[in-house]
């Protein structure tokens, strides 16, 4: 989301979409002979974190932050109190959980250490539960000109106000705002897997069915603007909120920017055809470089105007297409899980879901074949709803999150991380970290949830009782131990 965009510098829209059509075209000619080389298993990770002060208030600094900290590594977000770190890709195998784990821990660790002075610590955290709709706004988002201008080009493409209504959260919530602002709040944790083309469509396909439950064991968004809503109230927050579609598309059913899919796909240049086809461009630039004198010439063309164009529409799931070494390949982004709570939480989810995906991929039954896609958006909204209490399909019957997790989806994830060849000792420490959460019934929206309850029974009113739980949460974090051996009431 941070590629800087100059709003001076928008060109004429049918000019765009032409040039989208033609990247569309190089992409399938690129699979269509073979240009896809050189397959390795490799796999990245996006941290997106909040900054807060000592009383777990949003700190709104992140340019001063980032300046202090200057790594390549991290960038601003939407939000003045939002950064993402970047973690380099690594080979799917051997140490690469633990890996992750280390070094996403160093560098909190590190930047903690170099910015408490500026009166700030990092969290991780899928919904930022002190912030509040004063910072929530158009005024309190970054300095990155793409953001006021994605902001700008979304509410002149409604043709009116942002609304957001949750009237089946444990608490109901509805507002109006002029701008997306409130996207801010979010944060995630975004998964990448790189795959070849001929495996695209079964990797993509496993990784939709699975959505719902990997949301279901790692929810930890519960609180927006004080209340208390789902469990993972970022899937509901985030797919009205970037919802550009003018009211009479609304009425005919026309896709929404955010959602999880149309179907189970066949492969990977059908998806960049919709996004092309269904969407129109939000930033409207042309680059220097001509695909087809790229193809002509041999070379891997860079498809600019698509993977910007690409960056405007948040599927749960994102196909995304890449050039390294002058190599192309594709990635799928899962984006369904929230940031947080630690290190070991983030690399036990990147776990379940590697494990997974490459399980269902191996299996002769794909979910594709026989199950209706409906299935897996339903199941998605129900978990990010109700978390552990949710109920989700597998073979066609509904089951219990923590049965369904313990007793089927954990052994599959299990025998995918052998096939990926990651270490053994590793497989069973961060499996067994979600076991031991979806066990005794602790998620981060459950800890939440629960100390929120606990200082509100003990007279603090909502908003000090949300302080206090942030503040504990931010310490709790800082020791590096899983969620689920947190101190509870």
């Amino acid at each position: 989301m941070g590629k800087r965009v100059d709003a001076l510098v928008l060109d004429n829209d049918d000019e765009v979409r032409h040039r989208l059509q033609r990247c569309v075209a190089a992409l399938r000619h690129m699979v269509d002979e073979n240009w896809f080389v050189g397959h390795e298993d490799t796999v990245g990770m996006e941290v997106e974190l909040d900054l807060v002060d000592p009383l777990g208030r949003p700190r709104l600094i992140n340019d001063l932050v980032l300046a202090h900290l200057d790594r390549t590594d991290m960038q601003e977000e939407l939000g003045q109190f939002n950064v993402e770190l970047n973690l380099a890709p690594r080979l799917l195998r051997g140490s690469v959980l633990r890996d992750c784990e280390r070094e996403l821990a160093d560098v909190l660790d590190t930047s903690r250490a170099r910015i408490e002075r500026l009166g700030a610590r990092l969290v991780a955290v899928g919904m930022l539960p002190t912030a509040s709709a004063e910072q929530l706004t158009l005024e309190r988002i970054s300095a990155n000109p793409r953001y006021a201008l994605l902001c700008h080009r979304l509410r002149a493409a409604r043709h009116r106000p942002f609304v957001v209504r949750i009237p089946d959260g444990y608490e109901p919530v509805e507002f109006t705002t002029d701008a997306p602002a409130p996207d801010a709040a979010a944060t995630s944790l975004q998964l990448h897997l790189r795959v070849p083309p001929d495996r695209f469509a079964d990797y993509y396909n496993a990784a939709q069915l699975i959505a719902g439950a990997q949301v279901a064991v790692a929810a930890n968004s519960p609180y927006l603007l004080a209340r208390q809503v789902w469990q993972e109230t970022r899937i509901t927050l985030l797919e009205q909120l970037l919802d550009s579609r003018p009211p009479r598309d609304v009425r005919v059913g026309a896709p929404a920017r955010v959602r999880l899919g149309d179907g189970w796909i066949n492969g990977p240049v059908e998806l960049f055809d919709d996004l092309v086809r269904l969407f129109p461009p939000l930033f409207p630039t042309l680059d220097d470089e001509d695909p087809d004198a790229a193809l002509r010439a041999g070379r891997a063309p860079n498809l600019s105007e698509l993977r910007l164009h690409n960056g405007t529409v948040w599927r749960w799931n994102r196909p995304v297409y890449d050039v390294q070494a002058g190599h192309p390949q594709f990635r799928i982004e899962n984006r369904v899980l929230p940031s947080g709570p630690t290190a070991v939480d983030m690399a036990a989810n990147a776990a379940f879901y590697y494990g997974l995906v490459r399980a269902i991929v191996d299996s002769d039954d794909m979910p594709s074949s026989r199950i209706p896609f409906a299935v897996a958006e339903r199941d998605l909204h129900r978990a990010a709803r109700d978390g552990l209490a949710a109920r989700l399909s597998w073979r066609g019957v509904d089951h219990p999150v923590d049965r369904l997790t313990c007793e089927v989806l954990l052994p599959i994830a299990a025998a995918g991380l052998d096939a990926w060849g990651v270490d053994a000792d590793d497989r069973d420490h961060y499996l067994g970290v979600i076991e031991a959460r979806v066990r005794c019934g602790r998620t981060g929206a459950a800890w939440q949830t629960r100390m929120v309850h606990h200082l509100e029974e003990r007279g603090m009113g909502r908003i000090s009782a949300l302080g206090e739980m942030t503040r504990r949460y931010v310490e709790c974090s800082h020791t590096g131990a899983p969620v689920h051996t947190w101190p509870v009431p």
